[in-house]
């Protein structure tokens, strides 16, 4: 049996319509994952949280569980920032603040999940033109992860949502065009259900850059609860041999504890299969 290492979404306060399952200080929520049998969380904050890292280097060494990513999304959606902007001071704010997110992850001894904050490609926008400019700041940050074991992981995200990296093979054509060290796929079951024609070719795609996985069932509730076959997801995941985690992304339906609770009895069900 595959010892999969298993993460929940964790934020410190979330509307209930995002896929946030744990709310609280990182602390609490390391406790509270760690009562659910889960490895890790991922953090969404800001890049400008004061937290308290030795208070949270306890919990870890006491709870067994850690924080194994950091989501930089409230950088775009509360900050307004994002890395291809015609606005030369809105991409520096950018810039700072994914820094000061690869500082953060550094001292957590975690890596990046890089999502909105990449930004769209205006109506009319020469595509090239944005791809060059995304990259180049890519390469700046994913240069400075790497002097800091911070690893960069580029989300994929449905097309209703963002205009660039909306499936693997576009993200993975990105990486292989541009070649930027120390940047992965992060791939997202959900998204997945929408854009890819098949998830076992898109995780194919990923071989050997796949860096991180969400999970979410086809209606964004836990996995279990929908109609996706994560049987056959999990098994081209080892055939390709992922070895990161598994985070479980998902609407806190009935509420946060219950899905995280209902996520990880069926997933551990899977993994002794």
């Amino acid at each position: 049996m595959k010892q999969w290492k298993l993460a929940v979404s964790s934020a410190d306060e979330a509307p209930h319509t995002a896929p946030i399952l744990l709310q609280g200080d990182i602390c609490s929520n390391l406790r509270a994952a760690a009562c659910l049998g889960y490895d890790a969380i991922e953090v969404h904050t800001r890049e400008t949280a004061d937290l308290n890292y030795s208070a949270i280097a306890q919990t870890v060494k006491e709870c067994g569980t850690k924080v194994c990513m950091v989501i930089t999304g409230r950088l775009n959606t509360e900050g307004r920032c994002n890395l291809i902007d015609d606005v030369p001071y809105i991409t520096k704010a950018a810039m700072d603040g994914m820094k000061q997110y690869i500082d953060m992850a550094q001292k957590l001894n975690a890596d990046l999940v890089v999502g909105w904050v990449k930004g769209n490609i205006p109506p009319g926008g020469k595509r090239d033109k944005y791809m060059d400019r995304l990259a180049k700041h890519l390469r700046e940050l994913a240069d400075y992860g790497a002097k800091r074991n911070v690893k960069l992981n580029l989300e994929v995200i449905n097309r209703y949502e963002v205009n660039v990296f909306t499936t693997a093979e576009e993200t993975m054509e990105f990486l292989e065009h541009y070649k930027i060290d120390n940047c992965y796929v992060h791939l997202d079951t959900f998204h997945m259900g929408i854009d890819e024609s098949d998830p076992v070719t898109a995780i194919q795609r990923c071989k050997g850059k796949l860096g991180y996985m969400h999970f979410a069932d086809n209606s964004r509730r836990y996995p279990g609860s929908g109609q996706f076959d994560f049987r056959k997801i999990l098994k081209t995941l080892d055939e390709i041999g992922y070895v990161g985690y598994l985070s479980v992304e998902c609407l806190p339906e009935p509420d946060g504890q219950t899905a995280a609770e209902k996520a990880s009895v069926f997933l551990k069900k899977l993994f002794e299969e």
